[in-house]
């Protein structure tokens, strides 16, 4: 998905030096003047903070951390197998080298772009970059094609084989075939598939469920017929279309009896909101807002919840709501609240990539390999997590060809070979997909004595894992200073401490914690997960 933003102006302010003087001698009425990304003072020490870990008090339980395919994995699927298999390492491992340092971010979720055709059309499907077209395994005579989509078959396999075990398909588009305008993109604004059509984009959904898992041994544990429904994917900038709630409550309820019909157990996603705000308001979108509502409220004509197939999620983007701190806090217990309100339903954070300057706190639009991006993106994960309890955290382009935050890996824009580049952003997300694995329960964290949340200096989160009997804990120092950190369990003993350290200079790189009784520093502009041993 692509809305691009014109970059804050910046100025220099020159300050005369008797303001500056007095600056200096009048300490409580002049605040020093804050780094740009960290909001602090070069100048400021560091006290040590204690983090406090309640394993008593315990919140969602993740289900798993994910990113998609589109666009570019159609390519790279096709590219020399060094290449492509170096890439899906870092993708989907789980394995430590000899010096137990991660080859990968073990994400545990693969989303898979299940493509409308407007590749087949070519120039004639009005999609002028050829890199958001996308095949599809169905041909125009009604037949199906499982040799189709071939490069991006390759990464689902290639992420079974490193232990990936969950996989969702999501199309932008219903395929050409049954769209009204015979294109994978909208026309005014207006929803591209006619109600006579919902059942055979149900029997086509339900076709590849079994198509996939029958020719090539991939079985999609997800479907999410619709994507961001609210907005008009209209200008040919990619495959989409627009629904209203009733549109989508159409789809699903056939989607539910094609799946139920040939006892398929692939669960259906809704409804990938293009922000989450749309989960529990009506906002600016009449009809297309207030999704939580709308689906899962037994009183409402689109209900959905007593459908066998319907999984107990809704899902949501993070887009244009991260930014600035406060009000990204606001929003996301605005949707936990609501989300809380429906009895055992959860809330999953499907999609996301860093648009625009994001209230200047971030450095514009471009590609930025470095910190910068990693570590906002490390808070906004946080935030999600903590503020929104959501249950699974998926970002958007795997891989990406473009000049934009959008991707974890990216590539030279070449169809059969190229270049790749690991970005600081895949690392920062590693920090939490490879450690926080599925069934991990968050807990209660307190931080207090150092840098606070509410700078947007010091952030923290811990995970309890049954499974392995460890809590991990991840912290996020923003701070041009290192910052010391007191880790503090309430209902557990800890041992056997190991981090893991993002920054500048490292990526997820081991670090041996030989006494955990004292403080732990947490490096400048850097991020950590700390995993321990339970006693």
């Amino acid at each position: 998905m692509f809305k691009i933003f014109n970059r804050l102006k910046k100025q220099t302010v020159y300050i005369p030096a008797t303001a500056l003087l007095t600056c200096l001698l009048v300490l409580a009425g002049c605040k020093k003047a804050p780094n740009e990304i960290t909001g602090n003072s070069q100048d400021d020490p560091q006290p040590t903070a204690l983090v406090q870990i309640d394993a008593t008090k315990r919140y969602q339980r993740v289900s798993n951390f994910a990113a998609s395919d589109a666009w570019a994995c159609q390519f790279v699927g096709n590219w020399p197998d060094a290449k492509k298999n170096a890439i899906a390492d870092l993708l989907f491992s789980t394995e430590l080298d000899i010096n137990g340092q991660p080859k990968g971010i073990g994400l545990s979720l693969w989303r898979f772009n299940l493509g409308a055709g407007s590749a087949q059309q070519g120039e004639q499907s009005g999609i002028q970059d050829a890199w958001r077209r996308a095949e599809s395994f169905l041909n125009t005579d009604g037949s199906y094609n499982w040799q189709q989509q071939a490069g991006q078959v390759w990464f689902l396999k290639a992420a079974q084989q490193r232990g990936v075990k969950e996989f969702l398909a999501f199309p932008n588009s219903p395929p050409v075939n049954f769209t009204i305008n015979q294109k994978a993109y909208a026309t005014d604004g207006n929803p591209n598939l006619s109600p006579a059509k919902y059942d055979a984009f149900a029997d086509y959904m339900a076709d590849v469920m079994q198509g996939v898992e029958r020719v090539h041994g991939i079985r999609f544990n997800y479907i999410s017929p619709v994507n961001e429904p609210q907005w008009d994917w209209s200008d040919g900038g990619q495959e989409g279309t627009p629904f209203m709630n009733e549109h989508i409550a159409g789809i699903v309820r056939a989607l539910n009896t094609s799946l139920g019909r040939r006892n398929l157990q692939t669960k259906i996603d809704i409804a990938e909101a293009g922000k989450i705000n749309y989960l529990y308001e009506v906002a600016d979108k009449p009809n297309r807002g207030n999704q939580i509502d709308a689906f899962f409220n037994n009183t409402s004509p689109n209900y959905l919840g007593d459908l066998p197939q319907v999984s107990k999620v809704i899902s949501g983007h993070s887009y244009f709501t991260t930014s600035p701190v406060a009000e990204a806090i606001a929003a996301r217990k605005a949707l936990a609240s609501k989300v809380a309100s429906v009895p055992g339903l959860a809330f999953w954070q499907s999609e996301y990539c860093i648009l625009g300057d994001n209230a200047g706190e971030i450095n514009g639009n471009k590609r930025d390999l470095g910190m910068n991006s990693a570590l906002y993106l490390a808070r906004v994960i946080h935030n999600d997590l903590v503020f929104a309890n959501a249950s699974s955290w998926h970002w958007w382009l795997a891989i990406s060809p473009y000049d934009y935050k959008d991707g974890l890996i990216y590539i030279d824009k070449q169809t059969t070979d190229g270049n790749f580049y690991e970005s600081k952003m895949l690392w920062a997300l590693g920090n939490y997909s490879r450690f926080i694995r599925p069934g991990a329960e968050r807990l209660e964290v307190q931080l207090s004595g150092g840098p606070r949340e509410t700078e947007n200096l010091l952030v923290a989160s811990s995970y309890l894992d049954n499974a392995q009997n460890k809590l991990i804990t991840v912290l996020v120092n923003q701070s041009i200073k290192p910052v010391p950190v007191q880790l503090r369990l309430t209902g557990a003993g800890l041992k056997n401490i190991n981090g893991y350290v993002t920054s500048e200079t490292s990526n997820l790189k081991p670090r041996a914690i030989q006494n955990i009784d004292e403080a732990i520093t947490v490096d400048a502009r850097s991020v950590i997960t700390l995993v321990s041993d339970l006693q």
